[in-house]
């Protein structure tokens, strides 16, 4: 079963914003709880303080300065109250800028024993295209997550992200240097020297 995504190139400009922390994206979960019976710590940042007093102290955990909320056994959220999240109105920032489609926009699969509905809903997602803009978009953003994939740990990017979250976030910053009339580098040291000043470009707030 195929579940609409949304037009590619409107959520691909949301994304973006979202990652530059000036916007959300608003996710068709319908009735997915992928993100919330999938083992993932969750970011409790300043503004999650309301959250935060709700955790219970044995799913509170600190780690490289911030704090997490962590998931039970099972890997359920502990706000996940039959079935839906208790705390929806003020849920974390974190959930509220998970978007499961930067996977399929990737082609990537978020990989992991627990993540197998995150997986099922990745694998059913479907986007359409205005124009073939927004299809030779999604074209740039499947090759960046490859090559990243392809290249990463190797001696031409050795601290690049491996983790399919991290490889589909740096090629949502990069994907314009994998358009078809974009000049390719000779080598793939150029490429991912390339790569690294879109994503510091992208990170400034500049056009890539």
């Amino acid at each position: 079963m195929s579940v609409a995504a949304g037009e590619f190139g409107q959520w691909l400009t949301q994304m973006q914003a979202a990652l530059r922390g000036q916007g959300g994206t608003d996710v068709p979960c319908g009735d997915c709880r992928g993100c919330c019976v999938s083992g993932y710590p969750i970011v409790l940042r300043t503004g999650d303080a309301v959250v935060a007093q709700r955790v219970s102290p044995q799913f509170l955990a600190q780690a490289n300065g911030l704090q997490y909320m962590t998931a039970r056994d099972d890997g359920t959220c502990p706000m996940l109250r039959d079935g839906n999240c208790s705390v929806y109105a003020q849920r974390p920032q974190t959930c509220r800028d998970y978007d499961c489609r930067v996977f399929a926009a990737g082609g990537l699969l978020p990989g992991g024993s627990q993540r197998q509905v995150i997986t099922q809903r990745v694998q059913a997602w479907r986007f359409d295209y205005a124009d073939e803009a927004a299809q030779q978009a999604h074209a740039a953003v499947q090759a960046a997550a490859a090559f990243i994939t392809r290249v990463a740990g190797t001696p031409v990017a050795p601290q690049w992200p491996r983790a399919p979250t991290g490889v589909a976030v740096l090629a949502l910053k990069c994907w314009p240097l994998f358009l078809p009339d974009a000049d390719a580098p000779a080598t793939d040291a150029q490429l991912a020297t390339d790569v690294a000043a879109a994503a510091r470009q992208f990170d400034q707030g500049a056009d890539t």
